[in-house]
């Protein structure tokens, strides 16, 4: 991209936003107006949606910028609904404008998982049990509501796979994909699949980690971004949260989450699934999640213009270098990620 185009570009997004924000004031202005609001930025994330902080006389507020044409806010509305009826302290809508794109929400705070475990590790055992009891409370008043969510089904999990060999090796890193190994990485798919196929589907909120949950003084933690949810894998929150993309922690601890969660499981769930076969789920998991994870940092990084991402992807890729040995059938992915993409990444650092 040329200088010229580039401001040009760079420009015309700020007028965008710019004029998206003003449409916002006058939105707040006609619908229920707030004595002494105050509007600031409070964050934008992965997604073409900002969130702005509306401070007044009456209490702090969240609203939601999410422009219609390139995000549909009913899906957030409705899972929304299902989390407040589940008794858990999730953003619940206020008012909303579907067709303008603005909802405004509940402020859960600003201090998220991950800032509260980088300032004090030893707050970790604390916060952790307190989201895996929640999820746990996800997932088992969950079943009233999953049935209404759409299916992590099969093309779901492939398409989510080909980010990671379509926008990292691919497109960023231009790694050449011979018919073999082709073949191999579809070996892998295909046993990536199977896995979260086979296991008892639950609620999953599909994106359960440190910045999407909110450290409050009640009923902890707040939780965002849920709307993606869908019916899907009963390991697939619980190996966000606890192999998270943006903080990790020794091995050991981890499976001691993981089983300690699993304890948490209603008897006749834990029946469906023995330690053994759960630890299985959760590794092979993880695999599906940090593939997904890295093709989308890339993504991210090449159709968004969000670079910041793309420091994570080692972190990601390395719970996969982690437990690969174990499994036999992963080494091809393994070979792939030791051989060509963590040195790629490094020569392009």
């Amino acid at each position: 991209m040329s200088s010229g185009i580039g401001i040009w570009y760079l420009r015309t997004v700020l007028k965008g936003l710019q004029l998206r924000l003003d449409h916002l004031k006058t939105w707040l202005s006609t619908t229920d107006p707030l004595p002494g609001g105050k509007l600031t930025l409070a964050s934008g994330d992965a997604s073409f949606r900002r969130y702005f902080r509306l401070q007044s006389d009456v209490g702090s507020f969240i609203i939601m910028d999410a422009p219609p044409e390139k995000e549909d806010s009913l899906p957030f509305i409705r899972v929304a609904g299902y989390l407040e009826a589940m008794q858990l302290n999730a953003a619940r809508v206020i008012d909303a404008d579907i067709e303008l794109g603005f909802l405004r929400l509940t402020d859960l705070g600003d201090t998220q998982y991950l800032d509260a475990l980088e300032a004090d590790e030893d707050r970790a055992a604390e916060l952790y049990t307190d989201a895996m009891q929640a999820l746990a409370t996800m997932q088992r008043r969950g079943t009233a509501y999953q049935s209404q969510l759409p299916p992590y089904d099969e093309d779901l999990l492939r398409f989510e796979l080909a980010l990671f060999r379509d926008w990292l090796c691919g497109t960023y890193l231009r790694i050449p994909f011979s018919d073999d190994d082709e073949q191999r990485w579809q070996s892998v798919c295909d046993l990536l699949v199977r896995n979260a196929l086979d296991q008892p589907q639950v609620f999953v909120h599909r994106d359960y980690h440190s910045r999407n949950l909110m450290v409050t003084a009640g009923n902890n933690p707040g939780i965002l971004d849920f709307q993606d949810a869908v019916e899907g894998p009963l390991t697939y929150d619980i190996v966000s949260l606890l192999k998270d993309c943006y903080i990790k922690w020794p091995a050991e601890r981890v499976l001691a989450w993981a089983f300690e969660f699993r304890d948490m499981l209603p008897v006749a769930l834990q029946q469906q699934v023995d330690e053994n076969q759960f630890l299985k789920h959760f590794e092979l998991m993880g695999v599906q999640r940090h593939l997904k994870a890295a093709g989308i940092f890339a993504r991210l990084n090449l159709r968004d213009g969000k670079p910041g991402y793309m420091a994570d992807v080692p972190r990601a890729l390395s719970y996969i270098v982690d437990i690969a040995p174990r499994h036999e059938a992963l080494q091809p992915l393994l070979e792939l990620i030791q051989a060509r993409v963590l040195p790629g990444l490094e020569a392009l650092r």
